[in-house]
Formats: C-alpha cells, structure tokens, sequence
C-alpha cells in the first residue's frame, strides 16, 4: 500500500464535514451551458470555413446550429443566474483577470455576430455583412469554445482545478467533434468532408486529452472513474470512439452511418461535459482531496527548507 493510500484512508475532517461547499449548480444548466457554447464556437469555425470554400449547405448548416447552440446556451446560463439583468451586470465592467468577466464579453461579442450570420445566410440579405459576420464568429468562436474549461478550472474545485492544465485542450477537443458531428448528421454527403473529418480529429483529441486528464496521477484524478462521473465518462468515450469510427469508415458513402455516427460523436461530446461536471461535485464532498495536497505541500517545503540549511551549514563548516 503506498504512503498516500494510507494517509487519504486514515484522513477524516472535523466531524467529517466537508471543507468546500459543493456546488450548488444544476447539471442541466452549467454542463449544458459549457457543452452549447462549444458546440456553438466551433460550428462557427466550421462555417467560416465552408463559406470560404463554397460549400453552402454546410455552412448554412453549422451556421444555424452555432445560431441555435449559443441561444441555448445563454438561456441555460441566465437559468442559473436567476434574473436576465444579473448577466447584463457582468458587463458593466471588462476585468482581465477574471475569467467570468472575460468569458461575459466574449458571449456579448460572439452571440450577435452568430446571429447575424445566420439572419444573413438564410434571408439571403446583406450578403458582404453576413460573410464578414460569418468570419467574425469564427474568430470569436475559438473563444467561447475554450474559455469555459479557464473558467471552470479557476475555482477551489479539486478535480477541476488540478486539471488546469490539460482542460483547455479536453475543452477543444470535444467542441470540435461535437460540431463535426452534428453538421455530419445535417449536411449532404457531398459537402460534409470538412465535418467528418474535424469530427474525428476532434474526437482524437477529445479522447486522449480526457484519459491524460483521468490518468494524470493526481489524487482527485480519483472522481474520474467513480460514481456517476465514472459511469458518464465511460459512455463518452464510448460514443465518441465508436461514431468516430463510423465516420472514418462509412461516413463518407452512407448518409445514415454519417447522420448516426455524427450524433454519437456529438453524444459522447455531451456526456463529457456532463461527466467533468458530476466529477468536479464529487471532488468537494471528500476533504481529502483538499487537505492532504496541502498537507504534502508543506511537508515538501518543509524538506526544502531543511536541505537549504543543512547546505548551508555545511558550507560554514568548510570555511
């Protein structure tokens, strides 16, 4: 048994109460409003691209998903804001160092330029507007399909804030097999190359980001595989490896493998979200994931500090 199984088992808090509130937040309202935004941020990119391509069912495809996906996404979010004004409250000041506030810009810049795109692309109005929209989201979609992974990962939340590192890039990733997906399942068999193909990159990505992110040895890494969270994530990459693997090898010539297998990428993508979200709960209901980090922290500065001195005394002894 390794030293840190045996401190995490004999650990208890006072009274055994927990040292983070676990999050209030409902499931629907903030893993739904990650998973809308990325799938709205990189369906725009994709439609920027088919625009420049010539490829106008495609585009007109992702541009009314990415129209459809950020719509659900501020309601989900203003859902658990409570009041629409509190979201317009968050614009009144642009504070960089807060991903919220940063995040709230980037939404209020995008979500406009989505919507015009797509006004644009399906009243057949304003042509020049609504190509320079078009490139606009695609810009701004970047963002708002990363910046929630910033903005999760900048909490107390164990499991969330010790993936910091790897979240952006999990964040990404399934933003961009979610998109692919879904404009695979909507766009002709034709035209859906460019979504088939960022599908399955995205779906790479996804995939290996995820598992470097359960495995990176980290003790909250733990909520990973646990419970609800552990259930979810299983099923993710369940989706997201098997409609992958449809896309790659009958996507291109069935329109019934490439719809199914783009909404199972897009499903797998989903349940990510929602999987990150449950193992992020879970990791404030157990103190340890909080308290013996901490606890090794001190002890390696501790170390530290006794090599230094013992360093340093031995110095003095030579001279």
């Amino acid at each position: 048994m390794s030293p840190r199984r045996r401190r995490t088992e004999e650990f208890t808090s006072y009274y055994g109460r927990p040292v983070l509130k676990e999050p209030t937040w409902e499931a629907l309202d903030i893993a739904g409003y990650i998973f809308a935004g990325g799938l709205a941020g990189a369906s725009s990119i994709l439609a920027a691209g088919a625009q420049h391509t010539g490829r106008h069912r495609l585009e007109r495809a992702a541009k009314l998903t990415a129209l459809t996906a950020i719509s659900a996404s501020v309601v989900a979010l203003v859902h658990d804001l409570g009041r629409p004004e509190r979201f317009v409250n968050m614009l009144r000041v642009a504070k960089p160092t807060s991903p919220m506030s940063v995040g709230s810009w980037i939404l209020s810049v995008y979500g406009p330029l989505a919507g015009a795109s797509a006004a644009a692309n399906v009243l057949g109005i304003f042509p020049r507007a609504g190509k320079a929209a078009g490139i606009g989201a695609g810009i701004t979609g970047s963002a708002v399909a990363t910046y929630t992974a910033v903005l999760v990962s900048d909490t107390a939340v164990p499991a969330w804030h010790d993936a910091h590192d790897v979240m952006p890039f999990v964040f990404a990733g399934s933003a961009a097999a979610s998109a692919g997906g879904v404009a695979a399942a909507l766009a002709p068999l034709a035209e859906g190359g460019p979504a088939r193909r960022m599908a399955i990159a995205g779906a790479a990505v996804e995939t290996a980001m995820s598992l470097t992110m359960e495995r990176s040895g980290k003790l909250s890494a733990e909520t990973f595989h646990q419970g609800r969270a552990g259930t979810l994530l299983r099923l993710s990459k369940g989706f997201t490896v098997g409609g992958a693997v449809g896309l790659a090898l009958g996507g291109r010539s069935s329109r019934l493998v490439s719809t199914l297998s783009g909404l199972s990428v897009a499903a797998g993508s989903a349940l990510l979200r929602f999987g990150v979200f449950e193992a992020g709960r879970a990791s404030t209901r157990d103190p340890k994931y909080v308290v013996v980090p901490q606890r090794e922290r001190l002890e390696q500065q501790g170390r530290g500090a006794s090599d230094r001195q013992g360093a340093a005394a031995g110095a003095d002894s030579m001279g």
